[in-house]
């Protein structure tokens, strides 16, 4: 049986919209991000993926739509909105959420194996975050490397949720879910006995979907060497700006 995916489908109708006082054309059905992307303007983002339903997780897309904050993956382009993407205010806030993100896991990026291709650690880089302004803290999270070929280290987990809608939306399996409230909420698998006990494969979307080193494929690390890796020369959302 196929996945579903619920994006919305877009027509063929054209709107028009203001973005940093950039006039952008966007098709109805677009969100924002979309219709942000398709012009060549990068809206910071964590928990969106193209080609998955948009979470509304991480709330790093946020924009002022007409004066108001709203989050640009799930909002959908119209006629006449005026935005506001790059300003200080909003990167502020951008900032501070990832800062949120690196303190309450335990991401050491210098001895991390996704170091250089993780999106959280592009994004500090992105936004300016020398050092987090957050006490740290410091949690005790379970890994998981019961599977031969899977490890999930929930110490860099960012609940961005994009493994849970990847394994039921492109692998048909719902290998991921959320158990918990607050700071006890994790991510948690369909079985009893770990990953051991799930269908996940290395090659599962959801494997490659995960933006940190939460979900890693074992021996392969450091197969691509420092310098060569997908964030170490240029910044993350250069390939929007392309």
């Amino acid at each position: 049986m196929s996945a579903q995916n619920d994006t919305p489908e877009t027509s063929g109708e054209t709107v028009k919209l203001l973005i940093d006082g950039v006039e952008i054309p966007a098709r109805e059905g677009q969100t924002i991000l979309e219709a942000a992307a398709d012009a060549g303007i990068y809206v910071p983002r964590l928990c969106y993926r193209e080609g998955l339903p948009p979470g509304g997780h991480c709330r790093i897309c946020t924009v002022k739509v007409n004066g108001r904050p709203t989050s640009a993956c799930t909002f959908p382009a119209s006629e006449g909105l005026v935005l506001e993407n790059n300003t200080d205010e909003l990167n502020t806030m951008r900032r501070q959420v990832v800062e949120m993100l690196f303190v309450e896991g335990n991401h050491v990026c210098p001895s991390c194996e996704a170091s250089g291709d993780c999106e959280l650690q592009a994004l500090g880089y992105r936004l300016g975050m020398i050092a987090p302004q957050y006490p740290y803290q410091n949690t005790t999270r379970e890994l998981d490397a019961s599977h031969p070929d899977v490890m999930l280290d929930r110490n860099r987990c960012v609940l961005c949720g994009r493994c849970a809608r990847a394994s039921r939306e492109l692998d048909g399996k719902s290998v991921f879910g959320f158990e918990g409230r607050g700071i006890g909420k994790r991510i948690a698998v369909n079985a009893s006995h770990g990953l051991a006990g799930t269908d996940i494969d290395a090659a599962d979307e959801a494997v490659a979907a995960c933006p940190t080193g939460c979900l890693l494929v074992k021996r392969q690390a450091n197969l691509i060497p420092v310098g060569k890796r997908t964030y170490d020369k240029t910044p993350i959302g250069t390939d929007v700006e392309a």
